[in-house]
C-alpha cells in the first residue's frame, strides 16, 4: 500500500465522522469506581481522578481520595496535577502547526534554525571510573523529525547512566545540550529532552513565547483553561499535593506558600486537569478540530502523528539511572514504535486493552493518557507521586484500563 494512500485511510479514520461512536455500558461506572476505591482505599495512593472521553463528550468521570492529605481536602474532578511530560505532545501539536505553516521542515537540520543548540559530536567513548570520554563528529545532523520521535540521541541524566554519571539528576533535569549525543541520529530511540529543544524551535520560529504560542494557538481554541505552566492565586485551592515513596509509604510534599508554576519548557512544567486534556484528546480523535469548530491541525497532520515514524525501530526499556525518580519504563518496550511525540501502541492479542494503533504517553509523578482511534476513545489517569511507573501505578493504570475496555460497547 502506498504511504499517500496509507496516509488517507488513517485520515478518515481519525476524522469524527468516520470513528464508532462509542459509550460505556450502564453498569461500567460501578465497576471502575469499585476498583479505582480499592486502588485508593487498600494502597498507598491517596487520590486519583480518572476519565475517559469518546469523540464527542466525558463518558466517565470520577475524582477518589485526597488531593491534600495533611488538609483532608477530597480530591475534586476539576482538581490541578502536575502533568510533566504530558506536556511533550502539546509541543508536537505545536511543532505540526509550524510545519503546516512552511515555517519549518520536519527534515530541517535543528542547526539551520537554532545554531549551536544541538550537538553535533557523538560519545565514542565513555570510562565510568575516570567519567573520561571521547567524541566524534556525529554523521548526520540532528532534525527535527528526529526531535518529534526521540531518536535524536539526546538523553536525561536521571533516565541513563552515563548522562547520569557525568552530570547527575536534579528537578527540572539538567540540559544535556552540552554534551555529545548518546548515538548517531536515527539510529536508536531513548527518551529524553528532544522536546526541550522542539519547545525552544516553536518560540524561535513564531516570534513568541512558548507561553503566548501554547495559549493562544492550543489553550485558548480548546478551551483548556485550567493548564499552563503557572498556577493562579484562584487555582491554588484545586492544586493536588505531590508526593514521593520512601519504602513502603507515601511523604507528602506540600505546595508552596508563594506563587506556584514552572518555567515554560517544551518537555515538562504543565499544569492541567483530567478535563482540560481531555479537550485535547477530542480535539486529535475528531482529527485536529476543536469541539467550537476551529480547525488547529490538519487531518494529514494529525494521521501523520500517529503513525509509525521510526521504522524499524522500537521503544526501547529504559533501564533508569535514579531510581528514586523512576522504575524501568515505558510498558510496550520493545514492541511499540513512536510517532510524532506519541508511543503507538503494537500489535497485540489482548481484547482488554488499547488497540494497536493507540497513542499514548505519561507524565513522570505517574500521570497517564492514551489514545485509541480504532475504538473512538481516549482516557487520562492521573495520580501525583514518585518514582514513576512502580508496580502499583502500572498496576493501577493496567486494571483501570481492562474495566473500560471490559464495558465498551457501540451507540445505537
Amino acid at each position: 500500500m502506498s504511504r499517500r494512500l496509507t496516509l488517507l485511510l488513517f485520515a478518515m479514520l481519525m476524522s469524527a465522522s468516520a470513528l464508532p461512536q462509542t459509550r460505556l455500558a450502564s453498569n461500567a461506572n460501578a465497576a471502575i469506581d469499585a476498583y479505582l476505591e480499592s486502588v485508593v482505599g487498600q494502597t498507598f495512593v491517596p487520590g486519583v481522578v480518572a476519565l475517559v472521553t469518546n469523540a464527542d463528550r466525558t463518558i466517565y468521570s470520577v475524582a477518589l481520595g485526597l488531593e491534600d492529605v495533611a488538609r483532608g481536602r477530597a480530591m475534586r474532578e476539576d482538581a490541578i496535577f502536575r502533568i510533566a511530560s504530558m506536556t511533550k505532545p502539546v509541543t508536537a501539536v505545536a511543532v505540526m502547526m509550524l510545519v503546516e505553516a512552511g515555517l519549518v521542515g520536519l527534515d530541517d537540520p535543528v542547526e539551520q534554525h537554532l545554531p549551536g543548540v544541538v550537538p553535533t559530536e557523538v560519545f565514542a567513548s565513555f570510562d565510568p571510573a575516570s567519567r573520561r570520554y571521547t567524541s566524534r563528529p556525529a554523521a548526520m545532523p540532528v532534525t527535527v523529525r528526529h526531535l518529534l520521535t526521540n531518536t535524536s540521541g539526546l538523553g536525561y541524566p536521571w533516565a541513563n547512566a552515563t548522562l547520569f554519571a557525568l552530570i547527575g539528576s536534579g528537578q527540572p533535569s539538567p540540559s544535556v545540550t552540552s554534551l555529545p549525543l548518546l548515538f548517531e541520529p536515527g539510529s536508536r530511540w531513548e527518551y529524553g529532552e528532544s522536546s526541550r529543544v522542539l519547545g525552544t524551535v516553536v518560540a524561535a520560529l513564531s516570534g513568541q513565547s512558548m507561553e503566548q504560542f501554547y495559549k493562544e494557538r492550543i489553550f485558548d481554541p480548546l478551551g483548556m483553561s485550567d493548564t499552563g505552566w503557572t498556577v493562579s492565586e484562584e487555582q491554588r485551592e484545586r492544586l493536588v499535593t505531590a508526593h514521593r515513596r520512601v519504602g513502603d509509604r507515601l511523604v507528602e510534599i506540600p505546595n508552596a506558600a508563594g506563587p506556584v508554576g514552572a518555567a515554560a519548557r517544551g518537555d515538562g512544567g504543565l499544569y492541567s486537569t483530567a478535563a482540560d486534556y481531555a479537550r485535547f484528546l477530542r480535539m486529535l480523535l475528531n482529527g485536529g478540530r476543536a469541539e467550537s469548530g476551529a480547525r488547529l491541525l490538519s487531518e494529514e497532520s494529525v494521521a501523520l502523528m500517529g503513525q509509525n515514524q521510526i521504522g524499524d525501530l522500537r521503544v526501547e526499556l529504559q533501564q533508569v539511572a535514579d531510581r528514586s525518580r523512576a522504575q524501568p519504563f515505558p510498558v510496550g518496550a520493545r514492541r511499540d514504535s513512536f510517532g510524532f511525540g506519541f508511543q503507538i501502541t503494537g500489535q497485540h492479542d489482548d481484547p482488554e486493552l488499547r488497540s494497536p494503533g493507540s497513542m499514548s504517553w505519561a507524565g513522570i509523578q505517574n500521570t497517564e493518557f492514551w489514545l485509541d482511534p480504532a475504538r473512538g476513545i481516549g482516557a487520562v489517569l492521573l495520580m501525583q507521586y514518585l518514582p514513576f511507573y512502580d508496580d502499583t501505578a502500572i498496576a493501577t493504570l493496567e486494571g483501570f484500563e481492562r474495566r473500560i475496555y471490559r464495558h465498551l460497547e457501540r451507540e445505537q
